[in-house]
Parts: structure tokens; C-alpha cells; sequence
């Protein structure tokens, strides 16, 4: 079955805007990868006394919406300071690109990843700022809350997907979904959780049960 692109999605995938890489940036990040079929990199340029990000690029390997949200996002960031820019969230990148293919919502969550992802490193290594990387049920939840179930193009906690969050003495996780075992989804929802679970620095093992 052929996907169903927008206006505003094809114009930005054939003429994308922000491509490239900045040489010496102030920060940089890179999400995906392209084993998974997806990978974005963001370079930021930031005005030190104004906070504003005065330049913005992009590389990707992907497809047409990862390269079209890449576009948007990268638009919706420029000129902004810091603290507006990493507001931006990948609900309203889609709404910017006249809405998604459920499947394919997952890239405008990559978008948005990369572009914090840079304003997080700018943070930490021009501005010294210290970020809470504590493992707790709230941290998870909001991790979980970024995991796009690809029928629907929504995220797994507003669908009420998430049954259990649990953690140990080992930090060792149990997630149980409430999913069918059979749901042609499930081992790209397991992937996803994986990964993202897998960026807390002293987690355990990550258990994930359908129920």
C-alpha cells in the first residue's frame, strides 16, 4: 500500500531547507541509526550574549518524511533562544507539515530528538548546565511518552498502552504493554523502548511483556 504524503511533506523532502554541516559548531547531536533506516545529525550555531540559534543544518539518511520533518524543524528553530527552541515538540512539527502517515510519525519524534539533543550538548559544554539523569517511574513514563505506536501515529502513554512501570534494587526495568502478541508493531515498539530506556546511564536489564 502506497503512503500518502502532503503537499507541505513533498515540497520540504524535494527541496529541504538547512542542509548540510556546519563546520566547528557550537553543539551537535545525532539520533537514529541507519540500521534502523533512520539517522539525523543537527549542528548549532548559537549568538552567545543573545542565546539565539543563528544558524541551524542538518544531515540525513532516510527517508522522505525523516528529511521533511529534518526540514521543518530546523525552520521552526531558527531565530528562536534556546529555551523556546527546545519547546518545540514533535506534535507540532507534524501539524507544521500538514500532518503525517501514522507509521511515519515516528520521524518527526527523530526530528525533535536531534534538536534537543544539540540544545542539550550546548547546554552542558558552552553553558556548564548539570542535567538530572535520575532512574525513576516519572523519567521512564516521560521517555515512554516519545515511543510513537505506528497504526495510530500516537504516542504508547495517551493511548493507555503502558499497563506497569517497574524498577529494582538493580535498576534492572519491567515495561508491560498492553498489546496483542500478534500485533505486526510490537518488536518496533520493543526496539524503541529499548533504545530509549538504554540512554539512562546506570539502568539494568529492560524487560518488556506484552499482557
Amino acid at each position: 500500500m502506497a503512503i500518502k504524503y502532503t503537499k507541505k511533506v513533498i515540497e520540504h523532502f524535494q527541496n529541504p531547507h538547512n542542509v548540510g554541516k556546519i563546520e566547528n559548531p557550537d553543539a551537535m547531536a545525532t539520533e537514529g541509526s541507519p540500521a534502523c533506516g533512520d539517522q539525523l545529525s543537527v549542528y548549532l550555531k548559537v549568538d552567545k550574549k543573545s542565546q539565539i540559534i543563528k544558524e541551524i543544518k542538518f544531515q540525513s539518511y532516510g527517508c522522505a518524511s525523516n528529511i521533511a520533518t529534518a526540514s521543518i524543524i530546523t525552520d521552526m528553530a531558527l531565530g528562536k533562544i534556546i529555551e523556546e527552541a527546545k519547546k518545540i515538540t514533535w506534535k507540532q512539527a507534524a501539524d507544521k507539515l500538514g500532518g503525517l502517515p501514522p507509521i511515519k510519525m515516528h520521524c518527526s519524534v527523530l526530528a525533535i530528538d536531534a534538536l534537543r539533543g544539540a540544545i542539550k550538548n550546548y547546554e552542558k559544554n558552552k553553558l556548564g548546565k548539570k542535567f538530572d539523569e535520575s532512574l525513576n517511574k516519572q523519567s521512564i513514563e516521560k521517555q515512554l511518552n516519545e515511543v510513537i505506536y505506528g497504526k495510530v501515529g500516537v504516542d504508547i502513554i495517551s493511548l493507555r498502552l503502558v499497563k506497569y512501570i517497574g524498577i529494582d534494587e538493580k535498576n534492572n526495568v519491567l515495561i508491560e504493554l498492553s498489546l496483542n502478541k500478534e500485533d505486526q508493531f510490537k518488536d518496533d515498539l520493543k526496539h524503541e523502548i529499548t533504545e530509549r530506556l538504554n540512554r539512562f546511564p546506570k539502568i539494568g536489564k529492560i524487560k518488556i511483556a506484552l499482557v
